[in-house]
């Protein structure tokens, strides 16, 4: 077997990579920490997580609409308390 030969290095490194990617594929199936080819580690995500981050966004959303609403009130107050023409004026003091 010649050793010096570019064959047998490729076969290192097929062999290196086939090892990374089965001991990954070990440890998702078995719920640990995936390493990356920097040697970090990245946690699996649970199963909880995508319930956790669709609830949020909802809220998110609800919350959105209601900060609007606010806004468009504010507006309204805003125009009210500045408006320097007696038309506003007299209609508020035609609703008392």
């Amino acid at each position: 077997m010649n050793f010096a030969g570019p064959q047998f290095v490729i076969a290192i490194i097929v062999v290196c990579y086939a090892g990374w990617i089965i001991n990954n594929w070990v440890r998702a199936k078995y719920g640990y920490d995936l390493e990356d080819e920097w040697g970090g580690k990245t946690p699996p995500s649970l199963p909880d997580t995508e319930r956790k981050i669709e609830l949020l966004s909802n809220e998110n959303e609800n919350l959105t609409g209601r900060i609007s609403n606010l806004e468009e009130r504010i507006a309204v107050l805003e125009r009210i308390a500045t408006d320097k023409s007696s038309r506003l004026s007299d209609e508020i003091e035609n609703l008392r």
